[in-house]
């Protein structure tokens, strides 16, 4: 939780003041006993209704005035808590954002969300509570402590053994429930992930009719999640009864033994209920002290949760440049013996070396997990080679300023994602000060000629439109701005062959673009200016569909398990 302590620096005042006010409070609360007292002794005893009604007039400006300074630390811990986990929030969110592909593997959707909402939530209440409370119950006993030894020392001996005793459960009760904290959390991330499965994926789990077997998962994992949070609860639970236990105690034996000293005349009455009043004051504040403390063990998870997010590094680092010059008569993309591994020991990609001119029409093809989509990667550098050269104009992609290098390559990945909103909010993510009239024609060269309107919504990840309305739409996406590079990972799988012709021709007429599209299909590639064969990670064979055709048997197996002879051949 300390660690965190960067985002309250602009909340010092109310640090300071905060408490201060919840201080001020325990103070004036710490002689509402002595203000009883004098009201019994001085004026119940006497019969004194007029001594009676001038301190009781003390006891409501005590009330009055604790209650103003309260209300001041409370705002003041609200302002500063919310203030805290929004920075908190915003910051997280912007790491995240700069964390490469690799990091967000590991980290998990799932639980970044979690991370991002509860945990979050968890640290603002932290911080809330330990500016309202954290000395004040401390005060509060002490204080009361203090007090009961100007009116007895002898007595005050039951304050001290009480105190202990009580500090002693719940130093037991809060070591034991840490763990249990932290497991709770993991549990949700789990449950988090069930879930986002579940409800990502429901048509698929329908059309297999696995929801029982879902639903048994889900049980599982809330059942563990149940049964460590009873079992937390259960030690938290013996909070209450065993405080209260000693407490009461200490009040009974306060009682006995100060009846005895009422008769000798060595207490007043009022003393006496001062002391049982004190022994109350000491009760509650171990109560809350008690609640404090389960809060900061839950925060102080949930902290480390937080800080572990913020110690993780991206492996692919920008650097802070000006423009790099693209090399004149370069290649658009060049490959230089480049490898790469995902860090499980095996190369994904090995020793690739190949060019793409500019303006051209490139084909990547290749067997399912032969490493076409990892070499895309590299390109736009979520992933950075771990040996060889990746080359953009004459350029390798380290030495790009990300905002150079990707705002020159429309993406259209292998699964279409549409963002809510409507069409021209799609349509404006590569250049957002794209026309109408530009908009239109990308649409109309994507073949997306189902949009009439703009403004057309679109509902989360696009699912009031088709799989092949989906695909054209992020395929218009990328046109739009005229971008100098189109990279199309398998983006035709779920067009029908007459339109992804039409959409093949429409691009070709392209001439200002190149050009990289992935897929499995032959017939996508054939009338390409050259086809990449990649198999198992390794460059199988580069060249046009008929020369490959001849000297690559990768190649021609593929086209033969697709095409007949006479269809390849021609």
């Amino acid at each position: 939780m300390f660690r965190l302590r960067r985002f309250l620096k602009d909340y010092k005042l109310q640090l300071v003041l905060g408490p201060l006010c919840k201080l001020f409070e325990a103070v004036l609360e710490l002689f509402v006993p002595l203000v009883m007292a004098q009201i019994i002794d001085n004026g119940i005893i006497k019969n004194d209704t007029g001594y009676i009604l001038k301190m009781g007039g003390v006891l409501v400006l005590l009330a009055v005035v604790g209650l103003s300074s309260a209300l001041v630390c409370q705002y003041m811990a609200s302002y500063t808590s919310q203030g805290a986990g929004t920075k908190i929030r915003d910051a997280m969110f912007e790491h995240i954002g700069n964390l490469s592909h690799k990091e967000l593997d590991e980290l998990t959707t799932p639980s970044l969300i979690t991370r991002m909402t509860s945990d979050i939530n968890a640290v603002q209440a932290n911080i809330a509570m330990t500016m309202r409370l954290l000395l004040r119950a401390p005060f509060l006993i002490i204080g009361a402590l203090v007090m009961a030894c100007f009116i007895n020392l002898e007595l005050s001996l039951i304050f001290f053994s009480a105190s202990l005793i009580i500090a002693l459960i719940l130093y037991l009760v809060m070591s034991k429930s840490l763990p249990f904290y932290r497991a709770v959390q993991k549990s949700v991330d789990k449950i988090s992930l069930l879930s986002r499965e579940n409800l990502g994926g429901n048509r698929i789990i329908r059309a297999f009719s696995k929801q029982d077997a879902q639903q048994k998962a889900i049980e599982k994992e809330t059942e563990k999640l149940s049964k460590i949070s009873v079992r937390v609860g259960r030690l938290s639970a013996l909070l209450s009864p065993a405080t209260y236990a000693v407490t009461y105690g200490a009040v009974i034996l306060i009682l006995y033994f100060g009846a005895g000293k009422v008769n000798s005349g060595e207490l007043l009455s009022g003393d006496i209920v001062a002391l049982v009043s004190y022994m109350t004051q000491i009760l509650l504040a171990m109560i809350v002290l008690a609640n404090l403390v389960v809060l900061l063990s839950r925060g102080n998870a949930s902290a480390g949760r937080i800080n572990e997010v913020f110690e993780v590094q991206p492996s692919v680092r920008e650097i802070k440049t000006e423009k790099v010059i693209p090399t004149e008569n370069a290649p658009k993309i060049e490959f230089k013996n480049v490898s790469f591994t995902y860090g499980d020991g095996d190369n994904e990609l090995e020793d690739l070396s190949f060019t793409i001119e500019k303006n051209s029409f490139t084909g990547i093809i290749g067997t399912t997990g032969s490493g076409k989509s990892t070499l895309l990667s590299l390109i736009l550098r979520y992933y950075d080679a771990t040996s060889g050269g990746v080359f953009v104009d004459g350029v390798n992609v380290r030495d790009y300023p990300f905002s150079q290098l990707r705002g020159q390559i429309g993406v259209v990945p292998q699964k279409s994602v549409l963002f809510s909103g409507t069409v021209r909010s799609n349509m404006l993510w590569q250049n957002e000060n794209a026309t109408d009239k530009e908009i239109f024609d990308a649409l109309e060269t994507a073949q997306a000629g189902f949009i009439d309107d703009l403004d057309k919504t679109v509902a989360q990840g696009g699912t009031n439109f088709s799989g092949g309305q989906r695909q054209r739409l992020c395929i218009a996406r990328a046109l739009v701005g005229s971008p100098k590079l189109v990279i199309l990972d398998d983006s035709f799988s779920a067009l029908d062959f007459a339109t992804e012709k039409a959409l093949r021709n429409a691009l070709l007429k392209k001439k200002d673009m190149t050009f990289i599209v992935v897929t499995q299909r032959v017939s996508t590639v054939m009338s390409a200016d050259k086809i990449l064969v990649l198999e198992d990670g390794k460059l199988e064979g580069e060249g046009t569909h008929g020369e490959l055709l001849k000297t690559c048997g990768a190649y021609r197996e593929i086209c033969l398990s697709q095409l007949s002879e006479s269809e390849a051949e021609k």
